[in-house]
Parts: structure tokens; sequence; C-alpha cells
């Protein structure tokens, strides 16, 4: 039986940092299964790596994740350091998710690579990062890293699934090729089915599989209807679309959201408060009394 599961996305102002500490011990206190960290730069909010940290040392069942973090731009070598360093202080409680560049387009310039090179800097960087993850010692030569005979210490007692973001028909054989899991927003239940199905076929041709409840998406929930500014972000990113099926206007309406996506072939369910003014214990409460019964 593959696991459903219902984890929360913290952006500002529950995610900064004097309100952080705090949101973490009532996701904790909620029986909440993980919380997942968007990378937003120019924010008020906690780095997502550095969220991690603190989060993970807080808890003893919450796991903590990145949603979606940039790889490119990033040294692959200190990218391993931190995961396995994460790791072994929170086993089995680290999930990184890696994106080809940040979703705000004044923070690409933040991650610097070669001109026209940044897909090719991802594959080359993931693998870099898996080795060094799964072995005692790493000698690599690549078109853009080369490390001689090293090693980061010790790696994780379980080897870490590293999940990868993106929609586009490229984002998705990537994912099916080097990828452990999908991490998909702003799609229609259609649009994930099609991308699950694009995603096992790149997996198939490649040799490989990803795991049948490594699928899953963040959505946004309202709590009476969508926000001007979340249906504005949403006729930016998808012009075309329908924001019902893209954002959940109020909680009957993201079970629904939901239960479409698991007859799409999603497990993994991130929510996130599309009204950053509402106080996060009565999201928490909606949160368990429409979604989390979901789980199995």
């Amino acid at each position: 039986m593959v696991k459903i599961r219902i984890g929360v996305g913290l952006s500002a102002p529950h995610a900064t940092p004097d309100a952080f500490r705090d949101a973490v011990d009532e996701l904790e206190a909620a029986g909440v299964d993980s919380l997942w960290l968007p990378e937003f730069i120019y924010s008020p909010q906690v780095d997502p790596f550095i969220g991690m940290a603190h989060a993970l040392a807080r808890t003893t069942n919450l796991k903590v994740g990145t949603g979606v973090a940039v790889l490119p731009g990033r040294h692959p070598v200190l990218i391993a350091k931190q995961l396995a360093t994460l790791a072994g202080l929170a086993p089995r409680r680290v999930l990184p998710v890696f994106g080809l560049r940040p979703a705000r387009r004044r923070e690409r310039d933040l991650f610097p690579v070669p001109t026209g090179q940044r897909a090719a800097v991802f594959d080359e960087s993931l693998d870099l990062v898996r080795q060094l993850l799964t072995h005692d010692e790493v000698t690599y030569t690549g078109q853009f890293f080369a490390v001689d005979g090293v090693s980061i210490g010790p790696k994780p007692a379980k080897p870490l699934d590293i999940w990868l973001g993106g929609s586009a028909p490229a984002a998705l054989r990537r994912i099916g090729c080097l990828g452990d899991g999908w991490l998909a927003s702003f799609l229609s239940p259609e649009e994930t089915r099609r991308g699950r199905a694009a995603i096992e076929a790149a997996a198939a041709e490649a040799g490989r599989e990803v795991e049948d409840d490594h699928y899953g998406i963040t959505l946004l929930v309202a709590e009476d209807g969508i926000p001007p500014e979340v249906l504005a972000t949403v006729h930016d990113r998808r012009p075309n679309a329908d924001p019902a099926d893209l954002v959940a206007a109020n909680w009957p309406t993201a079970r629904q959201l939901i239960e479409r996506h698991l007859d799409s072939g999603l497990t993994k369910f991130v929510i996130r408060p599309a009204d950053q003014t509402t106080p996060l214990p009565q999201f928490l409460h909606h949160l368990t009394e429409e979604l989390l019964p979901l789980q199995n």
C-alpha cells in the first residue's frame, strides 16, 4: 500500500525567525507529518537549510524538507556536506527537494551558472551530490566540478531520497532519469496525471523506476476564497489555467482537489496557507479536521 502523507509548507510570517520556533512546536504537537521550507531569499523568512536544522533539533517526529531549493549555483560538495550532517543528526527525517532556478525572477542572479548551462550544471551537481552521499571516497571529473579522493564524513545510514521539482517536459525527463521523487506545484490533477506518466516513461527508458509513493504536490489552501494576490500569482505563472484547478478556495475544496490528485497518482501533499494572515492554530485545526484523515 502506498503511503498517503500530508505536510505543511510555511513561509512568512509563520517562517520568520521570531515566529518559526513556535510554529515548529505547533506542527510537532499537532502530529503533522512534515514541514517544508521554500527558498525565498528577498524575504523575511528563514533560510531553508538553517530552518531545517533548527526544526529538526527541536522535534523528534517531524520530518523537514526544502520545497524547493535551488541546486545550480551552489557547490555540490557543500550541499552534500549539509545533507549528510542533517541526516546524521536526524536520521530518516531529512527531505531534500531541488529545482533548476528560483521561482522569483529577481533572485535568479543569486545562483550564477555559465550562460545556457543551467540544466547541465544541475545534472552534474546532482550526480556529484549522490556520489558523495553514497561513497566513502570520491574522485570525480566533470565539465563543471572536479574533486580528487575526497570524503565528507559518515554517509547517511539510509540513502537520502532526493526529489526534484519542475513540470516542463525536460524537467519531467530529468526526474525520471535522475530523481527519487517529484514535488510539483501549480498543476491541475490532469496535469499531474500526465506528469507522472511522463516521469515513469523516462524512468523506464533509463532502466530505473521512481517509487509509487514518491509523487507529490504543493497546494495553496485559502480559508474563504482565493486572495487577490494569489490569483495574481496564478495568472502570472499559469495565465491560461483555471485557478480552481490549482488553488483550493476553502477546506472542503482542498479535500476534493487532493482526492483528484490521488486519482492522478500522487500520494504526498504539502499544504500551504494561501492567506498569510491566517493564524497558524486556525490553519492547523482545519488541516487536522479536513485533510489528515486522508492519510493511511
